[in-house]
């Protein structure tokens, strides 16, 4: 079965998963059309990307009966409507992180994807990549004992980027970056909702968050650490540390290609683009891509490794520490 990808926005992160989309075969994923709210612009990528039809408006992509799936990836403002768009024109959808800007439009989009029967899955890249699912593999099989700790820090400069920065815009650090340590955790501890949060941070003038800590408290003594920050470059390290010994992603947390397992290192080198990628490492995304046919050919609606649950409680933990720090978008009080 070829799956046909329908790309909705034609930006950066667009750009990289249809890059990603061309390290697997063509026999199963091909792109064939994109959407923006510009048609120019639409048709400069569909150029770019040899796709075959180019939208103007995002309500012809989903009126386009020869599309099976997808691809999200405008700013996170605009999933909620963009999804219920799709979906109640019968799409499935792969959606950009976060998959809303809280638990609210979480569950609306959910509850959209059932009433449609439609298949839902929030695009958490990392999840996918042949070095989580060894994480997941050796946890499984008690490699390292009972996890006590898990730590995850993400950190880059992005205070001259005004996706990141401005409220409009669904800026902060916690949505665009820290979820990434958030999943990575709740991954570690299979879906178990923690016992507490705890968040503490700043917040810029724009009123969106220049960075947190957040401290997850988990039942049976076991607890974990996250840090995030759009003002300065940290390790962007993660660790799991177990009774009988440790995980450690040395660098590049989101997307990574090496893990050292008690001392060893092993690595998991990504395929490399036909095309310059706006991001690093995008063509892990080809991952998440084939984790949807995988789903799509079994009549799955939802991934059991990013499932619904998966993204509920990572937007019901985002929302609390949020609340704690003190930044409200316009979408909380609707």
């Amino acid at each position: 079965m070829v799956l046909r990808w329908g790309i909705c926005s034609a930006g950066k992160i667009s750009h990289d998963f249809t890059v990603a989309l061309k390290t697997l075969s063509p026999e199963h994923h091909q792109v064939v059309a994109v959407a923006a709210r510009d048609l120019k612009r639409a048709q400069e990528f569909a150029q770019k990307h040899n796709i075959a039809r180019a939208h103007g408006s995002y309500e012809d992509l989903a009126k386009d009966q020869e599309i099976d799936v997808v691809y999200v990836g405008s700013i996170h403002p605009h999933h909620l409507s963009l999804g219920v768009l799709f979906m109640n024109a019968g799409k499935n959808i792969l959606c950009e992180k976060p998959l809303a800007m809280n638990l609210r439009e979480v569950k609306e989009l959910i509850a959209t994807a059932k009433h449609n029967d439609v298949f839902l899955m929030e695009a958490v890249w990392t999840r996918f990549f042949p070095a989580s699912m060894e994480i997941s593999r050796l946890l499984s099989q008690n490699e390292i004992g009972e996890v006590k700790v898990v730590r995850a820090d993400f950190g880059v400069n992005l205070m001259n980027t005004p996706r990141s920065v401005q409220k409009e815009m669904g800026g902060g650090a916690l949505l665009d970056i820290g979820i990434y340590c958030l999943q990575f955790v709740l991954m570690v501890y299979n879906g178990e909702k923690p016992e507490s949060v705890q968040a503490t941070g700043f917040c810029l003038d724009t009123g969106v968050d220049e960075g947190m800590i957040i401290t997850l408290k988990f039942s049976g003594h076991r607890m974990a650490v996250c840090t995030c920050t759009i003002a300065a470059v940290l390790p962007n390290e993660a660790l799991i540390v177990g009774t009988k010994g440790t995980v450690k992603i040395p660098r590049h947390m989101w997307c990574p290609t090496s893990l050292i397992v008690n001392g060893v290192e092993s690595h998991y080198p990504l395929p490399e683009p036909e095309l310059p990628l706006n991001f690093m490492n995008s063509t892990g995304m080809r991952y998440e891509a084939e984790e949807v046919r995988r789903c799509l050919l079994q009549g799955l609606k939802e991934s059991s490794r990013m499932s619904h649950a998966d993204s509920a409680l990572l937007a019901e933990i985002m929302d609390e520490a949020r609340r704690q720090v003190g930044v409200v978008y316009s979408q909380d009080s609707q």
